[in-house]
């Protein structure tokens, strides 16, 4: 009786040991950006996280621990506790379908590029990082110069403008946040030796360019995505107008542009009339036209990749739904015919030839581009107030954020030699 009495703890007490927390990213999680932060935090404590690729939404499976299940408590969480059978039945239909098993190993250590005067509009990058709790830093143009940029694993440009043409907002230009812009960014040219603001923002595109080459992952949305790519197109071009940095634009400007050092886009037609709120053609449909649609009638579709061949961008659009409202920005999309051929699309309004998510690789780093400005709020203008995440905990949109976010965190170590 004794002895049966012991197998039958042992049992038990390998059973408990064997459990595992499952975090569905389903219609059934009760919410989805916060359940990002609870796998972050996991990986921040040391320990590992599986990414179920493509199983109920892309879940999280984590060992068991009362501190984990009194976080998805506290934050609103859904979570199942799982014995051994049930662990196994779910790795037999991931091994049988188009599923798989990430494991995130390390939290990657973020920084947002961001000026440090406040600005007349929200970034949705910080408001899903506040509101998931994931922490991250805020750098500018010194951080970039002084080569602190290698301390960080990830990279976030919103709405920031590389070219110098101080985000084609000169119909503000009598706007004292306008103003201050411009003294602080022409300051900080003068500080490291540049005459014009467009070269030193050139300068700090190629350093972003040159991080990504190395190894670092970077995420991008609204303008800071065609600005940045075009300032390295146009490293040795001056495409500003005289109002911008009292010169005209080079003659035969579009001539000179050097697509080759570009990463994303090519071929397109740039707009450097300072009135005209848009950069190029790049952006699709134009923010600088009306459109007949509204946010009823506007959405984009997320493509499905072979989880176990394509892991990476099978991670990046790891949603509970494939269809995604659509959102406007200075730069909403991007016109299918200047993307350069090896950029993987992972989103389109396949009705207008306009791409929504796309995705690339530089030397070891990768990077990403979300059209919009804010997946919560259709047409955000200057000066309205940040979206409360609290009241689309379950957004779509803001999930894929929150997946290049993790992104980093399955990044193979470096073997040592």
């Amino acid at each position: 009786m004794i002895k049966r009495t012991i197998v039958v703890i042992i049992i038990i007490t390998n059973t408990i040991l064997a459990q595992k927390i499952l975090i569905p990213m389903d219609l059934t999680q009760t919410n989805h950006l916060k359940a990002y932060g609870i796998a972050y935090s996991h990986l921040k404590n040391g320990y590992k996280v599986e990414w179920l690729l493509n199983y109920r939404g892309g879940s999280f499976l984590l060992d068991v621990s009362d501190i984990i299940t009194k976080k998805c408590v506290l934050k609103g969480v859904s979570y199942e506790e799982l014995n051994v059978e049930q662990i196994s039945m779910i790795f037999s239909t991931i091994e049988e379908y188009n599923m798989e098993i990430i494991l995130l190993e390390k939290p990657p250590k973020i920084a947002v590029y961001s000026p440090p005067n406040k600005q007349p509009w929200d970034d949705a990058v910080t408001l899903a990082l506040t509101y998931a709790e994931i922490n991250y830093d805020i750098i500018f143009d010194d951080e970039i110069m002084n080569d602190n940029l290698k301390k960080y694993d990830w990279l976030h440009l919103h709405h920031e403008d590389f070219t110098g043409q101080y985000g084609k907002f000169y119909r503000y230009r009598d706007a004292d946040w306008f103003k201050d812009m411009k003294k602080e960014f022409t300051l900080n040219a003068i500080k490291y030796g540049f005459d014009s603001v467009h070269k030193f923002k050139k300068t700090i595109a190629l350093r972003i360019k040159n991080y990504i080459k190395k190894g670092g992952f970077l995420f991008a949305m609204c303008s800071a995505t065609d600005s940045f790519d075009i300032a390295l197109a146009a490293h040795k071009v001056d495409i500003a107008a005289s109002v911008f940095d009292g010169t005209p634009v080079d003659n035969n400007y579009e001539s000179k542009l050097d697509f080759s050092n570009a990463i994303a886009f090519e071929n397109y037609t740039l707009y450097p009339q300072p009135m005209i709120y848009e950069y190029s053609n790049i952006d699709f449909p134009p923010s600088h036209m009306p459109t007949a649609r509204g946010a009823e009638a506007d959405y984009f579709t997320l493509f499905e990749f072979s989880a176990k061949w394509d892991p990476v961008p099978t991670m990046l659009i790891q949603n509970h739904t494939a269809i995604i409202n659509g959102f406007m920005g200075q730069t909403t999309g991007f016109n299918k015919n200047t993307i350069k051929d090896y950029v993987l699309i992972l989103g389109e309004d396949a009705s207008i030839n306009s791409a929504k998510y796309i995705h690339g690789n530089v030397g070891k780093g990768t990077f990403t581009f979300l059209g919009g400005h804010d997946p919560e709020d259709y047409r955000h203008y200057v000066g309205d107030p940040k979206t409360d995440l609290s009241i689309h905990k379950n957004s779509p949109g803001y999930r894929l954020i929150l997946n290049n976010v993790l992104f980093p965190a399955a990044k193979k170590k470096k073997k040592k030699t």
